[in-house]
């Protein structure tokens, strides 16, 4: 079974958020990559673009096939991970870690209570197995 850090939260979509301040790291998970397979290219939205919830944020292309990145909230794209550009594989080898895609700038009293948390998301898994 796939890792699941504690300290993150999780979309049903399985995207990973943590909040940093007034914004929110966005990545997928280690269990989405590696149903993706090897991630061959990765299109990032613009600085400054704003998303509603559940809207496309990011695409990553794999060698199975595409994927689209769903926002978790409403915000605004506070900066991208440029070095996917370069290296897409960054999110098969390290998903929580150099492979985040992108953070959103948020609301401080964003509600994020939709979002589960490690326990859930690992439920969530165990239930799509």
């Amino acid at each position: 079974m796939s890792k699941v850090p504690s300290h993150l939260l999780y979309a049903k979509t399985h995207e990973w958020i943590r909040r940093d301040g007034e914004k929110l790291v966005i990545g997928i998970t280690e269990y989405a990559q590696s149903k993706l397979g090897d991630v061959v290219f990765v299109e990032l939205p613009s600085t400054g673009d704003e998303f509603d919830p559940g809207a496309t944020i990011a695409t990553v292309e794999s060698v199975k096939g595409v994927s689209e990145i769903y926002a978790p909230v409403y915000g605004s794209v506070w900066e991208v991970n440029e070095e996917l550009e370069d290296v897409p594989e960054l999110i098969n080898e390290d998903p929580y870690g150099q492979g985040w895609i992108l953070t959103l700038r948020v609301d401080e009293e964003i509600d994020l209570e939709h979002l589960l948390s490690a326990e859930e998301y690992q439920k969530l898994l165990e239930e799509e197995a």
